[in-house]
């Protein structure tokens, strides 16, 4: 019996250590889609005037209606997308009261050249969006090219270039859209949610380990006989 208590001990303790990772991950799981929900609740919540302060934490995701003028300025973020490369084209405009905010008007192919005809066109218009602060720039993010191209979309970057305040309204409906851009609206698809997948994998490995530890089990009993 004394060749069986070490190995025993070894595989009952290894797949109780590594299921209990995957009930960890299972209840990470439960909280991520809490905050998924939550998050999809606010974007397609009501509409508000556009606040005062331009509060990340309090206004991320924040559904805002806006009225004003575009100016004709734009920078275009270069973007990876399903169906091709695009540009984003984030615009300056200036709402009915005054304030200077940038718009994400959506984007363009970027298989064609990006002429000024393409680019944001000044004139009245009404947006429908949400306020965002992205976080895609860190320092892997490449410099902007000589075209003033951005690789992310850098929110105090765009707001010096565009002589706006540091707010983003993303576009889910624009009236004219002139020329016309397609919005790429706040979703939660990209936010990750893949602790299901741990979980699955911890699982696995906690029934590789269970099965590891019998066959050991199975070879000790074989060779006492």
């Amino acid at each position: 019996m004394r060749r069986f208590i070490v190995p025993l001990i070894l595989g009952v303790g290894g797949c109780a250590v590594l299921a209990a990772f995957g009930f960890w991950q299972l209840a990470r799981l439960e909280w991520k889609e809490g905050i998924l929900a939550e998050i999809e609740a606010r974007i397609a919540g009501p509409e508000i005037a556009l606040p005062l302060e331009p509060d990340a934490e309090a206004y991320r995701f924040q559904p805002v209606a806006v009225s004003g003028r575009f100016d004709g300025n734009d920078v275009p973020v270069f973007l990876s997308h399903s169906g091709g490369p695009v540009y984003r084209l984030v615009a300056s405009f200036e709402t009915d009261g005054g304030r200077r905010i940038m718009v994400d008007r959506g984007a363009i192919s970027a298989l064609e050249p990006l002429t000024e005809a393409r680019r944001t066109a000044p004139g009245l218009a009404q947006v429908q969006g949400n306020l965002h602060w992205p976080d895609e720039v860190d320092d892997w993010t490449p410099e902007p090219d000589a075209n003033g191209t951005l690789y992310g979309r850098d929110i105090p970057l765009m707001a010096r270039l565009l002589e706006t305040e540091p707010m983003l309204v993303v576009a889910r409906e624009i009236t004219p859209n002139t020329p016309p851009t397609t919005p790429l609206p706040v979703t939660t698809s990209g936010i990750p949610n893949n602790h299901l997948g741990y979980a699955v994998q911890w699982f696995g490995l906690a029934l590789v380990w269970a099965g590891m530890t019998f066959f050991l089990l199975w070879r000790t009993a074989k060779r006492s006989d």
